[in-house]
């Protein structure tokens, strides 16, 4: 079995985001050669997501708008904060959206269903942070 270890540097701009990685996923599958097996791509940062989801900018917008009505950046009361930090609400946003995904691996190409694509959800950006893609197979 082979196997093909990847960090993807990300850095937003905005302090919430949704960024497609697609390509640069399916970029390190191409790299790593293998042909059959399991992909995992996950975010190394306890305030940013990796999820699957469908490719389209209203739902990206209402994945912010939801999360930021769940978990609310202004709101007083999160002890996480008390620690002089001001991100509570972006690790509650990266437990509701997820850590990673994996995908498997077909005939050398990422095998999703119908629109599924790979996201960075950042909920606490304008910082350099990195992603995991590990694929292992034959």
């Amino acid at each position: 079995m082979k196997s093909h270890t990847a960090y993807l540097k990300m850095h937003t701009p905005e302090r919430c985001a949704i960024v497609n990685i697609t390509d640069r996923v399916e970029a390190e599958l191409a790299r790593s050669g293998i042909r059959e097996g399991l992909c995992l791509v996950n975010s190394m940062h306890i305030t940013s997501s990796v999820f699957i989801n469908d490719n389209e900018s209203g739902l990206h917008q209402d994945f912010l708008a939801w999360t930021e009505r769940l978990a609310p950046y202004d709101a007083h009361g999160y002890r996480h904060n008390l620690s002089g930090e001001d991100n509570g609400d972006a690790h509650l946003k990266r437990t509701l959206m997820g850590r990673e995904v994996v995908v498997a691996v077909t005939e050398g190409e990422l095998d999703f269903g119908p629109w599924e694509r790979i996201f960075y959800g950042e909920f606490d950006g304008r910082r350099d942070k990195r992603l995991l893609v590990k694929i292992i197979g034959e």
